[in-house]
């Protein structure tokens, strides 16, 4: 089965930095674009960042744009978001995706706390 779990989430002050993790099984993950997407409370669920193979282009919102950068590590089937100049607004639970036959998979989703 289709499994994605997302770690790396905490409380951290407003300028620092904080690294996520997406551990990825049961499908074929080298093949895959892979996705974060975060929701705030009382907002929607928004994009963040992307990754496609095989020349893993990647595509960023503006919000994050020049502050994180989304990688993978193939042969550990995991996708990395390296989140840098952490602003308040960060703040939200942060999602791994897959689509996978028209079907969207989603991690449980990692908490992360921008505040001083």
């Amino acid at each position: 089965q289709v499994q994605l779990v997302e770690s790396g989430g905490g409380l951290v002050q407003p300028g620092g930095s904080l690294r996520l993790s997406c551990a990825a099984s049961g499908f074929d993950f080298s093949g895959y674009p892979m996705a974060w997407y975060r929701q705030a409370p009382g907002k929607e669920r928004e994009f963040v960042a992307r990754i496609i193979p095989p020349y893993e282009i990647t595509y960023y919102a503006d919000s994050v744009k020049g502050r994180f950068t989304i990688s993978r590590d193939n042969a550990k089937s995991t996708v990395l978001l390296q989140m840098n100049s952490l602003k308040p607004e960060d703040t939200a639970v942060y999602y791994c995706k897959v689509n996978i036959r028209l079907r969207d998979y989603w991690g449980q989703g990692t908490q992360v706390t921008v505040s001083s």
